[in-house]
């Protein structure tokens, strides 16, 4: 005689149980470890793309600081040097500096990790004349000045427009071109510039490959109670 083996019904849910169990516990940091790296690939891509564009923009058009001789004010400013970059990058929209296109989400982007706030007291701003904007192929949303660049990695319509979430800043100047803000600060300082305010963080995902501070608790504490440091910028 055959003798099937077979779990019965009772073990069978207790299984399924279990599988379901250790997905919800699993999933969630699956689904934020993908997310972040996804972020931090989008950041160093148009840290590439920029710095690419510019340089065939000066190899074209001569050094940065003597693009803007014949120029009067911040709006041909950032015309001129959005003009130059951009024609050499893929875009999918231009909304130049027409005031109130557009090109990126309306009012101010949020404060990290605040819910509240925006950043205009720094004097930042994407819906005025003072930035040429674009759209990328890849669909970001880039606002140049002529001596800082917004990227809003999401586009107009997605994301938290949050600063160190999807919105980052570059500084640009002739000595060294396009470098992420805040990148030749000391580590603590470069920590403190991230809680609270966040326009550090294309300078932490360049330099340390990873955005392991959207899991600060407060400056630089990681949810396991550990502290980052130069040696170890990671929250295990």
């Amino acid at each position: 005689m055959n003798r099937f083996i077979a779990f019965t019904l009772a073990e069978t849910l207790i299984v399924i149980g279990v599988i379901g169990l250790v997905s919800a516990l699993t999933l969630p940091n699956l689904n934020s470890s993908t997310g972040d790296k996804e972020r931090v690939a989008k950041v160093k891509k148009i840290y590439r793309d920029l710095n690419d564009a510019f340089g065939r923009a000066e190899a074209v058009y001569g050094p940065f600081d003597e693009w803007f001789i014949n120029d009067a004010d911040a709006t041909a400013k950032a015309k001129r040097a959005g003009e130059r970059i951009t024609e050499f990058m893929k875009t999918s929209k231009v909304c130049s500096t027409t005031a109130n296109q557009p090109c990126f989400k309306s009012g101010a982007a949020k404060l990290f990790p605040s819910s509240e706030g925006d950043y205009s007291d720094y004097g930042y701003g994407t819906a005025g004349t003072g930035y040429y904007r674009i759209i990328t192929a890849d669909g970001a949303s880039v606002g140049i000045s002529n001596s800082e660049i917004i990227v809003d990695i999401d586009g107009p319509n997605k994301g938290a427009y949050q600063l160190g979430s999807d919105v980052f800043f570059f500084d640009m100047n002739s000595n060294k071109g396009i470098v992420p803000r805040h990148f030749d600060t000391e580590f603590s300082s470069l920590v403190g510039q991230l809680y609270g305010k966040g326009d550090s963080a294309a300078a932490w995902i360049i330099k340390y490959d990873n955005a392991d501070y959207l899991k600060f608790k407060n400056s630089g504490l990681c949810p396991n109670g550990t502290t980052v440091t130069e040696a170890n910028p990671r929250c295990k």
